[in-house]
């Protein structure tokens, strides 16, 4: 099924040229994932906010078109965030909403640290403000998770440059099969004609950084609105790394769904769009 494509801008910035993509009108918000690949065809995530907002959707540093890295350093969460701040000043916006899914969600936990000021609110979707493997047994990347070997070796396939088109769609879908509350509602769920990758290089760096991720002490500095959403069941970000963010983020709200995983935007759908709408009103209004 087809959602409209999205537009497509080259965006020149003081820190470079980066990809953009942009559909839906409304308050604006940027939507970024510390690792994916996004095109025209737009994200499953940030598609679930175009009703309501005007979305852009980064491709950040050595994903698409945007620019490389100079710098090993350069992939860093911290200078991912001065990257986005570059790309809100060149499209002259005073502020921004910050959406962030997964990993997205760790960047939304820095941008807020360090820029709050320029967000008019943080949605923060399956995330943490911390490592969240190594105490967790219910974290897929958990070693002692049931599922944990069989996630790394999809990874690790999916990083290869000469995988079939046919070979690689199989592996993403039972990878993504892992991380739902109900895996027979994969073809339902993702129905829509949308195709992303994976940049190898970045995810190679987060792999090392998120070793010392942990910004829990300095969750206190986030002021702007902040919603976090979790899955009960979430098998990649726990929800009890949910809890431990809005304990520490005084301007926040917390809501649990609890017929989701690691995708609540699709698996309760309509929900999320209730939660978010309500607390847009609530908090933005």
């Amino acid at each position: 099924m087809s959602v409209g494509i999205w537009e497509r801008k080259l965006l020149n910035t003081t820190r470079g040229v980066f990809e953009i993509f942009i559909k839906g009108e409304g308050r604006p918000v940027c939507v970024a994932h510390h690792y994916s690949v996004f095109n025209q065809t737009g994200d499953y995530f940030a598609e679930s906010l175009t009703n309501a907002n005007r979305v852009f959707l980064v491709n950040l540093r050595e994903t698409g078109n945007s620019e490389e890295a100079k710098e090993p350093y350069q992939l860093s969460m911290l200078e991912t965030i001065f990257d986005l701040e570059a790309i809100r000043e060149e499209l002259e916006l005073d502020e921004w909403g910050f959406a962030g899914h997964s990993t997205g969600g760790m960047l939304g936990m820095i941008y807020g640290i360090y820029f709050s000021n320029r967000l008019s609110f943080n949605l923060i979707v399956g995330a943490a403000a911390r490592e969240y493997m190594t105490f967790s047994k219910d974290c897929i990347y958990n070693s002692n998770h049931p599922k944990f070997f069989r996630m790394q070796e999809l990874n690790e396939t999916l990083k290869c440059s000469d995988l079939t088109l046919d070979k690689r769609n199989a592996l993403k879908t039972e990878r993504t099969k892992l991380s739902l509350y109900e895996p027979e509602n994969y073809d339902a769920l993702f129905s829509r004609d949308i195709i992303k990758g994976i940049s190898a290089i970045r995810m190679d760096f987060f792999n090392r950084e998120v070793q010392v991720y942990d910004v829990t002490k300095k969750l206190e500095l986030i002021s702007c609105p902040t919603l976090i959403i979790c899955g009960r069941y979430d098998v990649q970000c726990p929800v009890k790394y949910s809890i431990e963010m809005h304990d520490g983020i005084a301007n926040s709200k917390l809501v649990i769904f609890e017929k989701s995983n690691h995708y609540p935007f699709l698996e309760e759908a309509e929900r999320f769009k209730k939660e978010y709408k309500l607390f847009i009103k609530e908090y933005l209004q």
